[in-house]
């Protein structure tokens, strides 16, 4: 009696849908486990017990997990949206995409305006018209104490050269 409460309770959940024994050789069973129905029921539902046993039939036993979990996937997302499916799902991950990639190239557009006025900026201010040194700001630790960045006596400060009579008038 105690071996037979305990082979039911081990009955994968596709067999106890169906009402039916479970074999060892049941080929649900790994896919379809015992704490688990609601995965069963789910697939069930969209596909039917007869067309998912058919199909797990014709893939040879190294593909069947990943159908298992194609199909369950599939039915989750018909749960979710029972007229799109899988397919609403990938429009909006689609659209999702096509948004973050006009972002990145709005973003390349406004770096490279910025870095274009950075290097107009710079050139007025120090004349050198050779392109933008990336090293133009760095400072040595001496450098740094008491001294101006600007160390050349020909080049102008910034500060110099802002008027606010310009922007106030």
């Amino acid at each position: 009696m105690a071996s037979q409460v305990a082979k039911a309770e081990s009955a994968c959940a596709a067999c106890r849908f169906q009402k039916k024994k479970c074999s060892e050789k049941c080929m649900l069973a790994p896919y379809f486990p015992h704490n688990d129905p609601c995965k069963f029921l789910l697939v069930h539902r969209l596909f039917g017990y007869g067309h998912v046993l058919k199909l797990l039939q014709d893939l040879p036993a190294e593909e069947r997990g990943d159908a298992v979990g194609s199909l369950v996937y599939e039915a989750r997302a018909r749960d979710r949206d029972p007229v799109y499916g899988c397919i609403g799902e990938i429009n909006d991950l689609q659209k999702k995409l096509q948004e973050v990639q006009s972002r990145l190239v709005s973003t390349e557009a406004e770096l490279a305006n910025i870095t274009l006025q950075h290097a107009n900026l710079l050139t007025l201010i120090t004349g050198y018209d050779e392109g933008w040194d990336p090293n133009f700001y760095s400072v040595s630790p001496q450098e740094s104490q008491d001294t101006h960045a600007y160390s050349d006596p020909h080049v102008l400060d910034p500060l110099q050269l802002w008027e606010p009579s310009i922007f106030w008038s």
